[in-house]
């Protein structure tokens, strides 16, 4: 226990959703939830007027929307919490080398290993104040800091300044303040343990404290017990840890409805086969097990895993290992989650030598069988005195007793763990021709709640809602006042995907917005001669990356 508070715990207040109230000002002091919109979703987070209602996180999306029915309901946009994250770390990082980051928007920080001189409670709260205004400054957000003498007592100290606080919890006071809480409060200790204390009558940090180390022991065991009676007195030598080894990087996805095409389930294991390796390379790291995670129907969970010859992050190496990994479970039933991870992690990548020849032969195998079927379509075509195109080895033998329909379709070859990948036209019969088709059709635009957009026209907005053939768009910026919504065919040419603007404006944001909301005379045959808006070019310029204009010098 240390003599002054100096471990720092800062937690950003509802951070999704305070996030998308600073990026859409149409819904400042409403209540927002983010998470799964489908009917098996999640809630991520719900800002403080939805928890009004009784929503909370891990909600299932469904009991959110009985609850709180006239929330604005919006997808994630990972993006820009990890951009407003950054922003935030970097402000710690300032404080002290020694930042230890739980999650997006939550901390440790060993003020000890910086450069501030935190002696006493005074210059403790000067440290948590500053940092609390230059959050809000760089983001447009709030933050809640704790102080203590150890890791414990400062996140408990975070939660009770919540939301937009501080708290600063003296040595030597922590017993009055621990002693009246409930167990829950205490580090490890989740239902199953506070059930058991609730058996012996143990409902509160003084009355496990009052049991007694040996009691907890006996109960808990060795370990568990004694570190308890420890965190019950107050006493947490926990260090502050600034970087911790990833073992893994995963993604999944849970289906609305139960996928019980194989096609489909093959298909969505490759998207995320794809974004799995995303992740791996931004995080500079690659890995040499590829697993897959198949939960069925019935909530049983399966997991399958291959180890490879050494280290990847080639998204190919990995979509391969997980194809043949699925033809391993049976998907007949349904499937309801599917997910894919890369584990035994490394900084280097070993490639694969071996693969990458077997590519290299399927590639030209491929190209044969292509030459080949173009020569036999051109033949039934009665194109017989144009020159033939020659195809050579195994795929223009395939290719040679293919049919003479035009538009036949071509299979590559299956490697040895039994995938393929399609080639050529996708007008063919069979299993073949259908997987064909599913991968080369182009998806319609979804047009997810709350994901950024821009109309050639109209510049950047969000998405309000969609169906029906239409969506519907709100356009505002995060310093405008509540913008105006209209609605476009989901297909319409002139509306596009667009990258989330700085929460937080430049003065050249502001005064291109001051100059586009500028009248100006209407221009003739303009119906009841109302002002025209005036644009600039700012309103079509690309955005610039998220807190760009808050980059603050160092100090």
């Amino acid at each position: 226990m240390r003599d002054a508070p100096t471990i720092l715990h800062l937690d950003m207040d509802a951070f999704y959703a305070s996030a998308e109230q600073a990026a859409k000002p149409s819904l400042r002091g409403k209540p927002v939830i983010v998470g799964g919109l489908g009917p098996r979703g999640v809630v991520a987070t719900a800002s403080y007027e939805a928890r009004v209602f009784g929503v909370h996180s891990a909600m299932a999306m469904a009991q959110a929307r009985r609850l709180c029915p006239n929330a604005a309901y919006l997808t994630p946009r990972f993006t820009v919490y990890r951009q407003v994250s950054d922003i935030v770390m970097g402000l710690l990082g300032r404080l002290s080398p020694l930042v230890e980051p739980l999650s997006l928007d939550e901390a440790f920080v060993d003020l000890e290993a910086g450069d501030a001189a935190v002696a006493d409670t005074a210059s403790a709260r000067a440290v948590g104040e500053r940092l609390r205004a230059d959050i809000h400054a760089a983001t447009g957000l709030t933050g809640s800091v704790g102080l203590a003498g150890s890791k414990m007592l400062a996140k408990i100290a975070s939660e009770q300044a919540k939301p937009d606080g501080l708290v600063v919890i003296e040595p030597g006071t922590e017993w009055e303040l621990l002693g009246p809480m409930t167990v829950r409060t205490l580090p490890g200790v989740g239902p199953a343990t506070a059930e058991a204390l609730r058996r012996l009558g143990i409902h509160t940090v003084a009355e496990t404290r009052e049991a007694g180390e040996a009691e907890l022991v006996r109960l808990l065991g060795k370990a568990h017990g004694a570190s308890l009676y420890a965190m019950a007195n107050g006493r947490d030598d926990r260090p502050v840890v600034a970087e911790r080894d990833t073992k893994s990087v995963s993604v999944e996805d849970t289906f609305d409805v139960d996928v019980t095409d194989r096609v489909r389930i093959e298909l969505e294991l490759a998207r995320l086969a794809g974004r799995c390796v995303e992740r791996l390379r931004g995080a500079g790291r690659s890995g040499r097990t590829v697993v897959i995670k198949v939960r069925r129907y019935d909530f049983s969970t399966l997991t399958r895993s291959e180890t490879l010859r050494g280290p990847t992050d080639d998204p190919a190496v990995v979509r391969e290992a997980a194809a043949r990994l699925i033809e391993q479970v049976d998907t007949t039933a349904g499937v309801r989650l599917l997910g894919v991870g890369v584990s035994g992690l490394a900084d280097y990548t070993q490639e694969d030598l071996f693969a990458q020849a077997a590519h290299a032969a399927q590639a030209a195998e491929a190209a044969g069988a292509i030459a080949s079927a173009g020569a036999v379509a051109a033949a039934a075509a009665g194109q017989g005195d144009q020159p033939a195109l020659a195809g050579t080895g195994p795929g223009a033998a395939h290719a040679a007793g293919a049919s003479g329909v035009p538009g036949a379709s071509v299979s590559a070859p299956r490697d040895a763990g039994g995938t393929g990948t399609p080639v050529g036209p996708a007008a063919g019969h069979g299993a073949a021709g259908e997987r064909l088709q599913g991968a080369e059709e182009t998806p319609p635009r979804r047009w997810l709640p709350g994901l950024d957009v821009r109309h050639a026209e109209y510049g950047p907005g969000w998405v309000q809602g969609s169906g029906v053939g239409r969506v519907t768009v709100r356009f505002e910026k995060p310093w405008s006042a509540p913008g105006r919504v209209r609605t476009f065919a989901v297909d319409d040419p002139d509306l596009e995907p667009g990258e989330p603007l700085p929460l937080v404006p430049s003065a050249a944001d502001l005064a291109a917005t001051e100059h586009a909301d500028t009248p100006v005379p209407a221009r003739p045959g303009r119906p009841g001669g109302a002002p025209e808006r005036r644009r600039s070019a700012a309103d079509g310029a690309a955005p610039r990356p998220l807190g760009a204009a808050q980059t603050r010098p160092a100090g």
